[in-house]
């Protein structure tokens, strides 16, 4: 009986093609024949799936970055491999920002849209470096988790992390009671990840019967250009980096990732994805003691989509709309705010502060964000599922340089997405092999 139950079970990737498919098509027939209840039950759908992953978000975050800090004391060279992967997120921002420049350079995304900055109207929240730099700091404890301050809590578990780690053994019981924490919140986003397809159905089907296709006919250069530029960070750089730096198979990474991958593309929360990304990374043969610090570091800072490719082609959409000549230190300067400013896109579904903040520094009207933010949803789920992309990739790469990649894990890894396997399954990455970098 249970042969015949697993032979008949719909793998998790083709329940995420039929949610596309049927919202797509639930979401058509809403719009066209102006099904109001639709319309709202598809809303209701995503809204729930998507509140059901925020609601988890700021305990993870704390929880994953705390108990990933800490574990760094299992690893030998721990703060090589710290530094070897912050240097490999600024490379692949660099990469990413050089390729949207580019694009945008090209194809001019401003022009012949019909908007103009009458179109355009202040966002609710912008981003400023002095913003951005005074609210790393937290004034309590408390607000940064009633208001979702993904910045704020991780400098909090950033602080609590290396407080465990100077104070040893008396931090022992607040550590085992940390990981206990972490697995169970584990746990329930993994029930929560499950209902994926559902979500999908709403999200996608919401977005066509609220913006149809008019509203991506007007911006279609702009759409085209984020999704052309993810699409060769995604398959062109990422797969080029692997063969020449990692010297692993491209094509083996797809395998072991495309589930994280495509679980982004619909939710549009890289933090919402960390769990499924840690387990791929650990399953492409990433040692379990690197990968639970490097995958929830990616998840809050990492974002080659959010914060690289889209502001740097939204900078150059809305000058040319404002009539704004930008000239070679602008470009300098998306560049600068990619690297560094990327932390504060935080891993949540949208990039509006990541642009404000782009925005601000180049002194172009902030209006131009009201302009990007009907069509945001869209670009949301090409730019996260880049961005989950880079968070298990950049662990692969460090791991391979320093001798740690379990190429027998990596090679052999198979196509299935962990969510198939039962909800007590086993990680396939074996995480208790000695750690050791190479010198």
């Amino acid at each position: 009986m249970s042969a015949n139950t697993k032979s008949f079970k719909v793998p998790f990737w083709a329940q995420i093609l039929a949610g596309l498919a049927l919202g797509v098509a639930l979401g058509w027939i809403a719009r066209s024949q102006d099904v109001s209840w639709l319309v709202t039950t598809l809303e209701k759908v995503g809204d729930i799936f998507v509140g059901l992953l925020k609601l988890a978000v700021a305990p993870l975050v704390f929880f994953a970055i705390l108990v990933s800090i800490t574990n760094l004391r299992k690893v030998n060279n721990a703060a090589r491999l710290a530094g070897r992967t912050l240097l490999w997120f600024m490379i692949t921002s660099l990469i990413a920002v050089a390729i949207g420049l580019a694009i945008g350079l090209v194809t001019n995304p401003g022009a012949g849209t019909g908007l103009t900055p009458k179109d355009g109207e202040l966002p609710e929240k912008t981003g400023s470096w002095i913003d951005f730099l005074t609210g790393i700091v937290p004034t309590d404890v408390i607000t940064p988790f009633t208001e979702l301050n993904v910045l704020q809590i991780v400098f909090m578990a950033a602080v609590a992390g290396i407080a465990a780690l100077q104070l040893g053994e008396k931090a022992q019981p607040i550590l085992t009671l940390s990981e206990s924490v972490l697995e169970l919140l584990q746990k329930a986003l993994w029930w929560v990840i499950r209902l994926a397809p559902l979500g999908t159905v709403g999200l996608i089907g919401h977005a066509i019967a609220t913006y149809g296709w008019n509203l991506i006919g007007k911006y279609a250069t702009f759409t085209a250009d984020i999704y052309i530029g993810c699409a060769l960070v995604l398959f062109g750089v990422y797969p080029a980096l692997l063969a020449t730096v990692a010297k692993a198979s491209p094509v083996q990474f797809f395998k072991g990732a495309w589930p994280a991958i495509q679980l982004a593309f619909v939710s549009r929360s890289s933090v919402g994805t960390m769990p499924l990304t840690q387990k791929v990374t650990e399953r492409l043969g990433v040692p379990k003691e690197y990968a639970s610090f490097a995958v929830p570091f990616g998840a809050t800072t990492k974002m080659d989509g959010c914060a690289a490719i889209y502001p740097a082609i939204a900078a150059i959409f809305v000058a040319q709309i404002f009539d704004i000549q930008l000239g070679v230190g602008d470009y300098l300067l998306i560049a600068f705010v990619s690297v560094v400013g990327s932390a504060a896109t935080a891993g949540l579904t949208g990039a509006t502060v990541m642009l404000t903040l782009t925005l601000s520094t180049l002194g172009l009207p902030m209006e131009g964000v009201g302009l990007l933010l009907a069509i945001d949803p869209i670009l949301d789920m090409m730019r996260t599922a880049t961005n989950v992309a880079g968070q298990a990739l950049v662990p692969v790469i460090v791991s391979a340089r320093e001798g740690l990649l379990d190429r027998t894990a990596y090679d052999s890894v198979g196509g299935a997405s962990p969510v198939d396997e039962p909800l007590d399954g086993p990680v396939v990455a074996d995480g208790s092999r000695a750690v050791k970098a190479t010198a």
